[in-house]
């Protein structure tokens, strides 16, 4: 059995323990400690961290997330990182009130109960918990799918709330050559993912959550897939009947790439100031249809133009990387402070 150690963070003054044969970021959430992380692989640098006391080793991991001078001055990337003694780290990105007011990873297995293509490149795929028959998170957070027939996994926001919970919905965009994504098409002679298969579940992981007592006004940025945590937070604002000002912007490439519109206008309905904004790069792509107002270009350029207060408001991102990035970039020239601005970035292996 692998020896174990204590790790004390701070300047939370939290203390846990962990094994030599797990990540530190693993062995927290195996804790019910909830430390700030992206990918989860080394490859953002949400979850990096300083050690000021204790031998640890860091695995293979992206230079752009820990360079070379980093890692030599004590920089660790914790989802990458392993203790061989008791160790004091100092959290350099944190959120006190998830710290230890998270929900508990879980193991589950669920039973798929449809598959329902929403766009062209775009699947919702809605699973029922059967193995615990519950599947607890925050809207907004995100949860690993085994790949059938493999000990791969990729990860996948929920669209879905708490308030359906014999049903997770998550959308999922089909790409070419895409692990999981490659198995939505495939017939279920071809080895397809269909109706009545049952796929393993880990989660809830992220921190992109609406947070309780806040009272900016929020503006939600989404593309694509992207549209999925952004969606389960507007239907968690309208059941619950927040107050708070709520502008949603949701880029495509074509108004043929738009879905989910009747519901999130019907959502917005139920909230004091809604604005539901569809962006797309290429208005000659299709057709709106009813009385949808489409703001031609790029998502992030449309956000600009229309958000001039926006250092404001808190933000909540998720979409392509490009999209996050452009996003990043232009929220840090309009002066919003980082903790007004909530995403999980993805990275590539993620989106298939």
């Amino acid at each position: 059995m692998a020896d174990t150690h204590r790790i004390t963070f701070e300047p939370v003054d939290i203390e846990m323990e962990v094994r030599e044969d797990e990540h530190i970021l693993d062995a927290a959430f195996r804790q019910g400690i909830h430390l700030m992380h992206g990918c989860r692989e080394g490859r953002c640098s949400a979850c990096k961290s300083f050690v000021l006391d204790g031998d640890i080793q860091m695995e293979n991991h992206s230079t752009f997330a820990c360079n070379e001078a980093e890692e030599d001055e004590g920089f660790v990337l914790l989802c990458r990182t392993k203790a061989y003694s008791d160790c004091t780290i100092e959290l350099l990105n944190f959120d006190e009130d998830e710290l230890l007011g998270g929900i508990p990873i879980q193991s589950v297995t669920t039973r798929v109960v449809s598959l329902e293509s929403v766009t062209g490149d775009i699947v919702a795929l809605r699973l029922e918990p059967i193995e615990p028959d519950l599947f607890e998170f925050k809207p907004g957070q995100y949860a690993d799918l085994t790949v059938p027939g493999t000990d791969e996994h990729r990860s996948f926001s929920m669209a879905s709330t708490m308030s359906t919970p014999g049903q997770v919905e998550f959308l999922i965009k089909k790409y070419p050559g895409g692990k999981f994504a490659a198995l939505l098409d495939a017939t279920e002679t071809d080895g397809g993912i269909s109706v009545g298969d049952e796929i393993a579940l880990t989660g809830p992981y992220g921190s992109s959550t609406l947070k309780d007592g806040h009272v900016l006004p929020v503006v939600c940025i989404g593309g694509g897939a992207g549209m999925a945590p952004i969606l389960s937070i507007v239907r968690h604002m309208s059941e619950s009947r927040n107050t708070r000002p709520v502008h949603f912007y949701y880029g495509a490439r074509t108004p043929n790439d738009l879905f989910y519109v009747d519901e999130i206008n019907a959502l917005g309905g139920k909230l004091v100031d809604f604005t539901f904004v569809a962006c797309v790069s290429d208005s000659a792509g299709g057709k709106s249809s009813g009385s949808l107002a489409v703001e031609e270009g790029n998502v992030t350029d449309v956000v600009r133009r229309l958000e001039p207060d926006i250092a404001k408001a808190e933000v909540y991102l998720c979409g392509p990387p490009p999209m996050v990035d452009a996003a990043l970039d232009f929220l840090d020239v309009c002066g919003t402070p980082s903790d007004q601005i909530f995403y999980d970035k993805f990275t590539s292996p993620a989106f298939d």
